[in-house]
């Protein structure tokens, strides 16, 4: 018998036992459902996160004073408060950099405000912001309607403002808020334009109950007990692979504006747009072993499975095999056969579970984010690649005891 007939009378006698082969087979299919279904989720849910972090803009990078966000003491040694980044230094920062780089200066002015129209106000968690001309561009707020602010606006300071779209729903529930005004802070402020709505992913909920100002504006807005204001710097470069080299000589020009003493540490703080990205990749690669973990437990138990179904074929078959090497079946013939029997019912299933396990995935990171739909190839490559070796490796046992048996006891046997 060559290969083919093997092949052959392997499937014939799949089709023989068809209702136990696919019981097995959805032992396997099951497995691998998990094994692909998790890690096709994990790489979706990467794949929305990626979009979400690019366009946020991965050629950028934030300057901040150092320590913005300690609590004032770390393992009961209290930690050095640096000076604000100031107005002075923030201009001369964006000016000593403006040929290479698009600098955004912006400051936070409150939080947790509560925010007026003539008939109606919002709960207190509105942020006000005070941003420049280029604060929308560089952190990809898009208006959904109206204008940014105009050079005149930011020149002086105008009391105007763009609102979050949470903002809009509050007060404006039916009618365009472009050209009403609202109250905050001790002052009126004309409304010019609209963010479009982020939703809830990635913070974006936070933009939504957001109000931006012009920086002027906010400059002139007095402070609780006459606080200075932190400036934030955003850098955006035309070219991403020019990153670290723009960093590195935006660090000097801030040592430089900061007057910070050769040899001691910075007062300031750059952290690049993808960072966040380094995290992620980071927690989705703990995440695909975790996955894999799982599904290599589901498939030993499937793979235990097969071989005790596969055992009480032999015992089955005990007559058919003693006929075949009455005939002149080899004892290599003999194995080839049951081997092929077992890493098709594996395929059978894993072809099952991939499909499954797709779905799945893609079903899951819709749930979360909003990527495309993605075909893992290389899950699916892996996933078909361990049913063959679980069938070969729960196959090759009852193959070799079906070799090994005697051609005169098998046709004796009941």
């Amino acid at each position: 018998m060559n290969l083919i007939e093997n092949i052959r009378e392997g499937l014939r006698a799949i089709q023989s036992n068809l209702l136990r082969t696919i019981l097995t087979g959805l032992i396997i299919s099951i497995g691998i459902m998990s094994l692909v279904g998790i890690l096709t989720a994990v790489d979706g849910i990467k794949h929305s996160l990626n979009q979400t972090f690019s366009s946020l803009g991965a050629n950028s990078f934030d300057i901040e004073r150092k320590g913005n966000g300690n609590r004032g003491n770390q393992g009961g040694r209290a930690q050095r408060a640096y000076p604000e980044i100031s107005y002075v230094q923030a201009t001369k920062y964006k000016d000593l950099l403006s040929d290479k780089a698009i600098v955004s200066l912006s400051a936070y002015i409150s939080g947790a405000t509560i925010v007026k129209s003539e008939t109606k106000k919002t709960n207190p968690n509105i942020n006000i912001i005070a941003g420049d001309d280029y604060y929308l561009q560089s952190q990809n707020l898009n208006l959904e309607q109206g204008r940014g602010f105009s050079g005149f606006e930011l020149e002086l300071g105008a009391n105007v403002a763009i609102i979050g779209s949470e903002i809009k729903k509050n007060l404006f529930p039916k009618s365009n808020p472009i050209g009403e005004y609202v109250s905050f802070l001790g002052r009126r402020f004309k409304i010019v334009g609209q963010l479009e709505e982020k939703g809830s992913s990635m913070g974006g909920n936070a933009g939504d109950r957001s109000i931006i100002i012009p920086l002027e504006t906010g400059r002139q807005i007095p402070r609780t007990g006459n606080a200075e204001l932190n400036y934030d710097i955003k850098t955006v470069i035309a070219k991403p692979e020019e990153l670290d080299y723009v960093m590195g000589e935006a660090t000097g020009i801030m040592r430089s504006v900061r007057q910070d003493p050769l040899g001691q540490e910075e007062s300031f703080e750059i952290e690049r747009s993808d960072s966040l990205m380094e995290s992620l990749n980071e927690i989705s690669g703990y995440l695909k072993i975790g996955g894999f973990v799982i599904g290599f437990i589901t498939l030993l138990g499937a793979s235990v499975g097969l071989m005790n179904i596969m055992m009480v074929s032999v015992n089955e078959r005990t007559r058919e095999i003693g006929v075949r090497k009455a005939l002149g079946a080899t004892a290599f013939q003999i194995r080839q056969q049951f081997l092929i029997e077992s890493i098709v019912i594996c395929l059978l299933g894993g072809f099952v579970g991939v499909l499954l396990g797709i779905l799945m995935g893609n079903g899951i990171a819709a749930l979360i984010g909003d990527g495309g739909f993605i075909v893992p190839w290389l899950w699916v490559i892996v996933g078909l690649t361990i049913c063959v070796v679980v069938g070969v490796i729960s196959g090759y046992y009852p193959a070799y005891r079906a070799s090994k048996l005697d051609p005169i006891e098998s046709l004796r046997y009941e």
